[in-house]
């Protein structure tokens, strides 16, 4: 297992919800920027949402998912949640959980070129 580890993919029929985990491994955990990102078959991997420790920061979501998904993070358990509801078919793909190493950074990047720490992904497929 490294330095991530995604878990709570899985099947979904349209409509419905699924709340994806990660386990963070990198230390100190506070120091980094953590976000989700997804590959759909056939597509260029694609942000989804990212979280900063400091409270101040506001999460930053990928402007198609606004409302739908929601990103969280526990300092306590060294996790990061993203909630997704009403799911489509359009949401199927493999989702991974990135880390951005910015001890002293409060901007969170959309572009998987700023983070260095990857998880394996989990499958997430929307269907009937």
């Amino acid at each position: 297992q490294g330095p991530l580890a995604e878990s709570g993919g899985g099947l979904v029929e349209p409509g419905g919800s699924l709340r994806l985990s990660c386990t963070v491994s990198l230390s100190p955990f506070n120091a980094y920027i953590l976000g989700w990102f997804r590959q759909a078959p056939g597509k260029q991997r694609e942000f989804v949402a990212g979280i900063n420790s400091r409270r101040s920061v506001a999460p930053k979501y990928a402007d198609s998912l606004k409302g739908r998904f929601t990103i969280s993070r526990d300092s306590a358990s060294n996790q990061v949640y993203l909630q997704m509801n009403d799911l489509t078919p359009e949401d199927t793909g493999v989702y991974f959980c990135a880390g951005d190493y910015r001890p002293y950074g409060y901007s969170v990047s959309d572009s998987s070129e700023h983070y260095d720490q990857w998880g394996q992904g989990t499958q997430v497929t929307v269907s009937s």
